[in-house]
């Protein structure tokens, strides 16, 4: 019988641990059973944070070999060189109106029902056979119009951009913007195509010849159609969410049309471009948000700053010109509520709290 005291003893390998095995990191929610690996901007993570944060790679949070994928001759990803804005953290920005694919389509859905029930019922109750023909031409030309603007930036401005920006949360939300715009524009084209429909005279083709010839609209075309030129996607947003629309979009929509269409026996205009206006104003809570952060940022703050005062510069008296340019318009609805002075004021003291509340300079080239 074989002694087992003189057999040599087994080895194995001694288990190490170097902290790179699965559940070895410590991240927001390790002792949750709901995992995260970002810290929410609240103490419970929201719906819209869950399926926006962090869904688009980023070599600066995860990916330590690089970007993983590339432009054939270009730089891989989404690179922070598309603007001249600087960031010391784009992650930080979350959309106020916490924005994605459900809610785009939630909430437009409403607005489409909203709109469809208005036309129905005036068409119904043959509404449009009311309006004094000088309200009519101004429908006709003026808001026919307004809907290429809309029809421009929706196309060649936000969805150009819509996957500019450095992070998911900032596409999202400027591809909500893009959707909001389509929609609008849609939506003043069936109102065209309804009231050219309805037996009162109004020609439905007339908005072509303004946009295209009408010398009050031209100013307002040029603007928009240098807004498609641009480049940088930060200076893009800035230039239409911050200057255009406050200066020439609200201008027109709100301290025009939404303050005199009652007056003219129109109750149907008001609650087609209110839904713009609300558009906008969800719009301009994503925008005046990022815009804070950038000015506000510690590292970049100063530089952001001077950047956006050189933006204001070459922006605010295009669209200055483009809203005086307007006046004329005000004086062809038969009952006015407002004078153009008035509503120009009105905007710029508007534009002017917008960027306090941003913190930037008020430009010079405001009351030039």
């Amino acid at each position: 019988m074989a002694d087992i005291t003189n057999q040599k003893e087994r080895s194995f390998p001694k288990i190490e641990f170097t902290d790179s095995e699965a559940g070895a990191l410590e991240f927001p929610s390790s002792k949750s059973r709901s995992y995260n690996y970002y810290k929410p901007a609240k103490l419970r993570a929201t719906m819209y944070e869950d399926v926006t944060v962090d869904v688009q790679p980023d070599p600066e949070r995860h990916l330590t070999q690089g970007w993983i994928y590339g432009f054939g001759n270009g730089p891989g990803g989404y690179p922070q060189e598309w603007t001249a804005a600087k960031s010391s953290n784009w992650h930080a920005f979350l959309d106020p109106n916490e924005e994605w694919e459900q809610t785009i389509y939630r909430n437009n859905a409403a607005v489409v029902r909203q709109v469809s029930l208005c036309l129905e019922n005036a068409k119904r109750a043959r509404a449009y056979s009311g309006w004094n023909p000088a309200w009519l031409k101004f429908i006709e030309r003026n808001l026919g119009a307004w809907m290429h603007v809309e029809n421009g930036l929706a196309l060649h401005v936000f969805t150009a951009v819509q996957r500019s920006g450095p992070t998911n949360m900032i596409n999202n939300a400027v591809a909500v913007n893009a959707a909001h715009k389509m929609r609008f524009a849609q939506d003043l084209a069936l109102y065209n195509l309804d009231l050219s429909e309805a037996e009162v005279g109004f020609d439905g083709s007339a908005h072509r010849q303004v946009w295209h010839g009408a010398p009050e609209w031209q100013p307002t075309r040029e603007v928009v159609e240098r807004l498609t030129a641009v480049g940088d996607w930060a200076e893009l947003l800035f230039a239409a969410n911050v200057v255009f629309e406050q200066l020439v979009g609200a201008l027109f929509r709100s301290e025009l049309v939404m303050q005199i269409a009652a007056r003219n026996g129109d109750y149907i205009t008001p609650t087609i471009v209110g839904t713009g206006e609300h558009d906008y104003a969800r719009d301009l809570a994503y925008t005046r948000s990022l815009f804070t952060m950038l000015a506000r940022d510690e590292q970049h703050g100063e530089a952001n700053r001077q950047l956006f005062a050189q933006w204001l510069s070459v922006w605010v008296p295009r669209c200055i010109a483009a809203a005086q340019a307007l006046q004329p318009i005000w004086s062809q609805p038969a009952e006015r509520a407002v004078t153009f002075a008035t509503s120009l004021d009105d905007a710029k003291q508007k534009f002017r709290s917008l960027l306090e509340e941003t913190g930037l300079e008020i430009p010079k080239e405001l009351d030039q």
